[in-house]
């Protein structure tokens, strides 16, 4: 049976991820956490390498918060920002072709064993009901009026999960856990301002995978989205942002078939982008 690598943050880097695809085993086949463009130096080149990649059955890529920002600005709805590279991929002839792959593309992945999300889960989530979640979202992304969603997905508020939540409201929050988690209460307030280390949280907020009595305790979770930590492992959480677009690198790291994390699960890195920005 081929191998799975969970892969990190690419971010628009598409010589680290050319490179990191040679290195790993010819059979095997990945599943990208997120963040697949933007701020590197070809995010067009990344691009269409992952959907070829897709396409060819050898790959999957979960949706960012990097990704969703290229939708809406493709739909007219957000500006290009200071450190956008999205840009090449608005001028592209195969522009309609990227745009519509990229928006049918999963939020969150699972096999029951494994989950693979671009940020993180709340502390109430089960395993199910994430990916219930997720499939909210994506069902409303491939749909007709994916627009109106897109126009309505900014903002911090709500700020918490509740059942009741309805309409852009419940996606709003769905998409902030998925996409732009880091710090949370134990109860599972969200807080977005806050980038750095694990002790680096506001009072009273803590990492969403340290919160007492996850309901995810018990799965293998792989994730992106926070370059600050490095290469995580803590526990049942695995952490593959390593910065490859801040001159860190781009990791890649073995998915083990039991779904029970290991010391001897394979990890392949290439260099990243030494970014003209970086401090």
């Amino acid at each position: 049976m081929s191998k799975i690598y969970a892969v990190g943050d690419i971010q628009g880097c598409a010589p680290s991820l050319k490179a990191l695809v040679k290195k790993l085993p010819p059979k095997s086949k990945m599943i990208f956490l997120g963040d697949l463009v933007n701020r590197g130096p070809d995010s067009l080149g990344a691009l269409r390498h992952l959907k070829t990649l897709q396409e060819s059955g050898r790959a999957e890529c979960i949706l960012g918060n990097h990704d969703l920002h290229l939708l809406a600005i493709d739909a007219g709805l957000r500006k290009t920002k200071g450190l956008d590279t999205v840009e090449p991929i608005l001028s592209a002839p195969d522009r309609v072709e990227l745009i519509d792959w990229l928006r049918k593309r999963p939020m969150a992945l699972s096999n029951g064993k494994v989950l693979t999300v671009h940020a993180g889960v709340l502390p109430q989530w089960d395993l199910q009901q994430t990916i219930e979640c997720a499939q909210e979202v994506e069902k409303v992304l491939r749909g007709k009026s994916y627009k109106e969603f897109l126009a309505n997905m900014y903002g911090n508020a709500p700020n918490k999960w509740s059942d009741s939540l309805k309409g852009y409201e419940r996606l709003r929050v769905i998409t902030n856990t998925l996409t732009r988690i880091r710090f949370c209460t134990p109860r599972g307030q969200m807080e977005f301002e806050s980038k750095e280390g694990l002790e680096q949280g506001p009072k009273g907020f803590i990492p969403w995978f340290q919160v007492p009595k996850r309901k995810t305790a018990d799965t293998l979770i792989y994730f992106g989205h926070w370059s600050t930590l490095g290469l995580l492992r803590h526990d049942n959480v695995i952490g593959l942002d390593t910065g490859c677009v801040w001159g860190g690198k781009l990791t890649a790291m073995e998915i083990p078939e039991s779904g029970k994390p290991s010391k001897d699960l394979k990890i392949i890195q290439v260099d990243g982008y030494d970014h003209p920005l970086r401090m």
